[in-house]
């Protein structure tokens, strides 16, 4: 080991630049040196410390004690770091240079001492303080003894040549340089604050529990990476003497972090106090200084912050929206008061007290919560009818009392809803037996009419009326009556007219037929049937001189004999024999209907031909062309409506199931369709491809009659229920207008051919004549104005009017009553 590093010490003296030549060893000389230095260090040292006056032994007991633990430490060291010796001897050779002059007035315990680097990098403050001691007195002895000094001087060369300048090694283990000497007083790192930051720096472990140090001689490392070694702990009679000896022992305290005291300032020791009493840490604070008021009470002009407010602020929270809520409610029922209003009422409590003898269900108390409250209609005073003993002027006759029972079953036409009666006494007057119902009704109409105002609609009578044309604009139409048709003996039932205007017929339930001349009243022809007549049609082509006649259960054909002769020649020459059959009928046609011949009897009078049915027929009509009539008997079932072919004298039935009491049937003027009028609905069938095309809804429970404008594309529905409606068959299957002009049933309607004219008779003897103009454009809705009520039949039974039918030429109207009338309007 001696010989490794000795030959790495000459290596290092070979690469250097002779310094003294003149003092040069040999080869030889310089390993002999080398192996007695060691030994010869520790004199040296001893002998330099006794001349210097110092007294170590203090010091070296302690670090006789450190110097068997760094001895571990550096061991461990110096086996990993014989591949790098090289390279650290030439860095510390350019160090030597550097800092030969400081070496130079070092000690030799300075350069050859047994502490290991890491008492080097970091030494302890007492350290320090004996260094600036010792170098205080050598600058004292140096003032006063100049050959002392140069005394040192020449000790300390010779030392130089004996360890050399260079870096030794001792026992293996090479020793770091020592740091340079630093020029003036050490700086003190408390001078500028104990803060948390300096602290971090101090000492770099961070916050871990400091026992961990408690066996090692450093206690962290600072920012360069260097240990912090421990300060010098003293025992307790150096704890005692201290207390004793320095006035500044109370207020030292330990840091933590790097072991060492710190003595606190005056300040520092008044802030514990502050803290320890519960004060203020500031001592520039008052505890009882005037109070600011930094957020003032007065609404400001200008907001102290203009950030926009969130949507949240504007949504009442639930507890204000109840609270508000509650204000509102207390506003509502008059609890919310004023100061004055609370002193009113206060006196008002002071003064006299009245009460009320008869409480009254329109109070305002009782109604606030109500809102525009309408007060209940007060009951009339009662009159002399109601005293207990009105005057016989009020009692009902025997005439007054039949009158009051005939109407049980309408009691609104009562005048008076109770009977009159007279007592002595006011004691006899029995209880009133209908009064709970009455109290009851009365409660019950406050239950269920709730009064409140409705604001009115400002709308006057010209927007609710639609605005028609004046009738004088929309002549001629009939307007006075111009004859009368007398006769019959019983109510005229129905009526028609021939196409050529000249003739009248009707049939009564004086079971005659009667042929009437128009222009003068007069009849010509009275033709017996046997049976009430119900129905009579004369036949729309005027090349035909037939009239079909329902009496009883049998539809007569009848010749009246009226107009040209040729056409009456040739119609009975036509009627005489009667065709032959390809096909025959099955039997449910045969046993519906049968033709048959007339008697002579009959054929005298004009019968041409009788069609039998098995129940009673109640209308008859003809198609356009003549050929063909229906027949309707409402008791038929399935077979209630037939089709009669006149040429062929054929029957038929279109249908096989019954969709209800059929009333009246009629035929479209243009098309092949036949319309069907049961109680409630109307269906139109198309009788070419034998289906149904149209279903109508005029949403009434009984219908009376029907009828079909000229051009087909309109139909008027007569009502039992005083409804006269009108269909757009183009437009839909509900109403397009609803005509309520009469006040009871409708019995008939008809439209006139030429004329936009139409008329409804009823049982309130009166005919209405109403203009009705249908468009050739689709997009115009057809015209409907009332013109002229017309009263001129008397009411027998309660019937009045039972038909009414147009002139076919002229703008004249016919109606026939229950007054055994026939009426003509021109």
């Amino acid at each position: 080991m001696v010989k490794k590093i000795a030959t790495k010490r000459k290596a290092d003296n070979d690469t250097e630049p002779e310094k003294d030549s003149t003092t040069k060893p040999d080869p030889a000389e310089q390993q002999s040196d080398d192996a007695e230095s060691d030994y010869e260090s520790d004199k040296e040292n001893l002998l330099g410390e006794i001349e210097n006056g110092d007294d170590s032994s203090d010091s070296e007991g302690e670090y006789d004690e450190e110097g068997d633990d760094d001895d571990e430490v550096l061991s461990f060291e110096s086996v990993g770091s014989d591949n790098g010796e090289d390279d650290e001897d030439e860095e510390l050779s350019g160090d030597e240079d550097a800092a030969e002059g400081e070496e130079g007035a070092e000690s030799a315990d300075d350069v050859n001492s047994d502490s290991g680097p890491e008492e080097d990098e970091g030494p302890d403050s007492s350290d320090e303080e004996e260094a600036e001691e010792e170098e205080s007195e050598a600058d004292a002895d140096a003032d006063a003894d100049p050959l002392a000094d140069d005394d040192d001087e020449s000790k300390l060369q010779e030392i130089d040549k004996v360890l050399g300048t260079k870096e030794k090694k001792t026992r293996g283990v090479t020793v770091f340089p020592p740091e340079p000497k630093r020029k003036g007083k050490p700086k003190d790192e408390y001078a500028g604050g104990d803060t948390s930051d300096e602290e971090d720096i101090r000492n770099t472990v961070g916050n871990i529990p400091m026992h961990w140090y408690d066996e090692y001689k450093h206690v962290g490392y600072d920012w360069d990476a260097k240990r912090i070694v421990k300060a010098k702990q003293g025992d307790a009679i150096d704890d005692f003497l201290q207390r004793m000896e320095d006035p500044n022992f109370w207020r030292t305290v330990r840091d933590p972090q790097t072991g060492q005291k710190v003595i606190l300032s005056d300040e520092d020791i008044a802030l514990v106090k502050r803290i320890a009493s519960g004060r203020n840490p500031d001592a520039e604070y008052d505890d009882h200084e005037p109070w600011i008021d930094w957020f003032t009470s007065e609404v400001e002009k200008m907001p102290i912050r203009n950030i926009p407010d969130s949507k949240r602020s504007f949504l009442p929270s639930r507890v204000e929206r109840q609270k508000i809520g509650k204000m509102v409610n207390a506003l509502k029922m008059g609890w919310a008061k004023t100061r004055a209003e609370q002193e009113r009422l206060k006196a008002a409590r002071k003064g006299p007290k009245f009460y009320m003898l008869w409480e009254t269900d329109h109070g305002k108390e009782e109604m606030r919560r109500i809102h525009d409250h309408v007060t209940a209609p007060k009951r009339p005073l009662p009159h002399h009818a109601e005293s207990y003993n009105p005057p016989p002027e009020y009692l009902f006759n025997e005439n007054e009392m039949a009158e009051w029972k005939r109407h049980e079953d309408e009691p609104w036409k009562r005048k008076l809803h109770f009977v009159p009666q007279q007592f002595k006494s006011l004691r006899e007057v029995p209880a009133y037996d209908k009064f709970v119902k009455e109290r009851f009704i009365r409660c019950l109409d406050l239950y269920l009419c709730p009064r409140g105002k409705r604001t009115r609609v400002t709308v006057g009578p010209e927007y609710l009326i639609p605005k028609l044309p004046s009738p004088r604009d929309l002549q001629p139409f009939p307007t006075l009556q111009n004859l009368i048709y007398k006769g019959h003996t019983d109510m005229v039932r129905s009526i028609s007219v021939e196409p050529l205007g000249e003739y009248l017929v009707t049939g009564s339930d004086d079971r005659t037929v009667k042929i009437w001349e128009i222009s003068t009243a007069r009849c010509i022809r009275t033709i017996p049937t046997g049976d009430i007549v119900r129905s009579v049609a004369w036949c729309p082509n005027a090349k035909i001189p037939l009239v079909a006649v329902a009496s009883g259960k049998r539809v007569l054909l009848i010749n009246p004999k009226v107009g040209d002769h040729l056409l009456v020649k040739k119609m009975d020459d036509l009627l005489a024999e009667a065709p032959r059959l390809d096909t025959l009928d099955n039997e449910r046609i045969k046993t519906a209907v049968q033709w048959g011949e007339v008697t002579e009897d009959d054929y005298k009078l004009g019968v041409r031909i009788a069609i039998t049915h098995f129940r009673e027929v109640k209308q008859v009509t003809w198609h356009g062309r003549g050929d063909y009539f229906a027949t309707v008997m409402p008791d038929a079932a399935n077979r209630s409506v037939m089709i009669h072919q006149l040429s062929k004298r054929r029957s038929q039935l279109p249908f096989s199931k019954s969709k209800g009491l059929v009333q009246c049937v009629l035929f479209h003027p243009v098309k092949p369709c036949l319309f069907v009028a049961t109680q409630r609905h109307v269906r139109v069938y198309d009788l070419v491809k034998q289906e149904l095309l149209k279903k109508l809804f005029p949403s009434c429970k009984w219908i009376s009659s029907m009828a079909i404008h000229p051009k087909g594309d309109n139909l008027l529905i007569a009502t039992y229920e005083k409804k006269v409606m009108w269909f757009d068959l183009d437009l839909s299957t509900k109403p397009y207008q609803q005509l309520r002009l009469h006040n009871s049933a409708v019995r008939n309607v008809a439209f006139h051919l030429r004329y936009p004219l139409f008329a409804s008779a009823s049982d309130d003897r009166s005919v209405i004549v109403s203009h009705g103009m249908v468009y050739n454009d689709l997009l115009q809705n057809p015209l409907i104005v009332p013109l002229r009520r017309l009263e001129h039949h008397d009411r027998v039974n309660d019937f009045a009017v039972f038909d009414v039918v147009f002139h076919p030429t002229q703008p004249w109207l016919f109606s026939s009553g229950a007054d055994h009338t026939v009426r003509l309007y021109t």
